[in-house]
């Protein structure tokens, strides 16, 4: 009994300071996304790496989002903020890189792609129990899902 309390006290405790954590991580997101269209206005110019910087802040904070909802964090949303950053690297640093080091970021991108594939295509074929679940309970009688 005592130990069952002190394991209820203790998840309490790690709950808060995960909270605290992800409230900090979306603040810090807000204000960055915040500084970034400042300096886009100041500049009176947006470039494809300042909008792929922006989509990068909505994913961290869709990632941060997701996390408080379910409690669960998909493994694929990091892949595709490594992706996204990637791309933005490339994209603003392209004239500084020689051909190995581009030919390697490609690369790296191509394989968080295909993990991401990989881990998709084992989400559907290897659905986890919760999601069977989550499945049965919206089919109706008749076998066909509710709207």
């Amino acid at each position: 009994m005592l130990q069952s309390a002190t394991l209820n006290h203790s998840r309490r405790i790690l709950q808060f300071f995960e909270s605290i954590g992800l409230i900090v991580i979306a603040l810090a997101t807000i204000y960055a996304g915040y500084q970034e269209t400042m300096l886009m206005i100041n500049n009176a110019r947006v470039t494809l790496a300042d909008l792929l910087l922006m989509f990068l802040y909505l994913e961290i904070l869709t990632m941060v989002g997701l996390y408080v909802e379910s409690g669960k964090l998909p493994v694929r949303f990091p892949l595709y903020i490594a992706m996204v950053a990637l791309a933005r690297y490339v994209i603003v640093d392209v004239k500084e890189m020689d051909n190995i080091r581009l030919l390697g970021v490609s690369a790296s991108i191509v394989l968080l792609a295909a993990a991401v594939l990989v881990i998709r295509f084992g989400h559907v074929r290897y659905p986890y129990v919760e999601d069977l679940e989550d499945l049965a309970n919206l089919e109706t009688k008749d076998g066909r899902l509710r709207d």
